[in-house]
């Protein structure tokens, strides 16, 4: 039988889900805040302005009218950038009745340093809630190309609820309790990609790019210790399989900002290149916030910290972690 959704956030990945779910024939409605985005959309069944060239499903209903959408129940799927995402909740709250359960695409953690999950659990104390994380594009999700991801939940069932609705055709979903590290690794991805990027871009070859993915997971384990997450987690979808992808594909605008960042270009010089919000920004300074909560040392972290707000030179930050004293590699 087919759940009813409201995905919103016409942005790619809000428009690429919201077309996976039509075609998955569940019945899905794509809201925007910008009526006049919105009427494009219902005008061309393109998301030209997101991603050009992909037709959408003609099931797929489009909405600007949050009264309007959610006049009856539907689990709802919020797709917006994390610095937008308390502010959307606030929007959703006197719906709270029609409102089935929580889900969410965004990657980040709020302003204040929060999890997610923690800010819909003050809003929408009594539902449950979860997070679609892992290894996914967009433009790919929205051509159908072969995709895994894990769907987390406070609330199993929950989770089983809306991975049956996503597990179709070539889009596989795994099913997890594991809330927290599902989101910490799509906080820490984005910052691994812009240390990466930052290697690429100053040349430093294949061996480099490896040893930061590697060491990169191996300095979420205390953090992931800290906040109760299993070492299984670390090797999930949601973490190691979202790390691989975003720092190795420049599909990821995290991995092109830490690129133009080697090849000498501003930070804010290589925002304006990208044309897009670069999450990993505000998450590194985010992590560190964490790290220092509960007292663990993050290199990787640091050093890209410190290129982005104490004007550390690149080549000076992978110079700084390749001169760090030797050490047990399982410490």
């Amino acid at each position: 039988m087919a759940k009813r959704f409201v995905v919103m956030g016409a942005g790619a990945w809000g428009t690429a889900l919201a077309a996976h779910l039509a075609r998955a024939q569940q019945d899905v409605t794509l809201w925007g805040h910008d009526s006049s985005h919105i009427e494009q959309l219902k005008a061309s069944g393109v998301n030209q302005a997101f991603l050009p060239g992909v037709k959408l499903p003609k099931a797929l209903a489009f909405s600007a009218s949050l009264e309007t959408t959610l006049a009856t129940k539907a689990i709802v799927l919020l797709v917006v950038p994390s610095h937008a995402f308390k502010e959307t909740l606030q929007k959703l709250k006197p719906f709270a009745n029609n409102v089935e359960g929580l889900l969410w695409g965004t990657k980040g953690l709020s302003d204040d340093g929060r999890f997610l999950h923690e800010l819909c659990q003050e809003v929408f104390p009594q539902h449950p809630v979860g997070i679609l994380a892992g290894p996914s594009f967009a433009k790919e999700v929205a051509q159908g190309l072969p995709t895994a991801v894990t769907v987390a939940s406070n609330q199993v069932e929950f989770a089983k609820t809306c991975a049956n609705a996503f597990h179709f055709d070539l889009f596989r979903v795994y099913v997890s309790d594991e809330l927290v590290g599902a989101e910490l690794g799509g906080v820490v991805k984005n910052v691994l990609a812009i240390a990466v990027g930052m290697a690429d871009g100053l040349g430093y070859g294949a061996n480099a790019r490896a040893a930061l993915i590697t060491r990169g997971l191996a300095e979420c384990g205390p953090l992931a210790k800290a906040l109760k997450v299993s070492s299984k987690t670390l090797l999930s979808m949601a973490c190691l399989g979202d790390i691989v992808l975003t720092c190795t594909d420049n599909q990821s605008r995290n991995r092109r900002f830490g690129l133009l960042l080697g090849e000498g270009k501003s930070a804010s010089d290589a925002e304006t290149i990208i044309q897009h919000v670069v999450e990993g920004k505000k998450n590194v300074a985010q992590l560190m916030q964490l790290a220092q909560k509960h007292q663990v040392e993050l290199p990787i972290c640091t050093q890209v910290y410190q290129v982005l707000y104490d004007h550390l030179q690149p080549e000076q930050a992978l110079h700084n972690l390749l001169s760090r004293a030797p050490k047990r590699e399982d410490t």
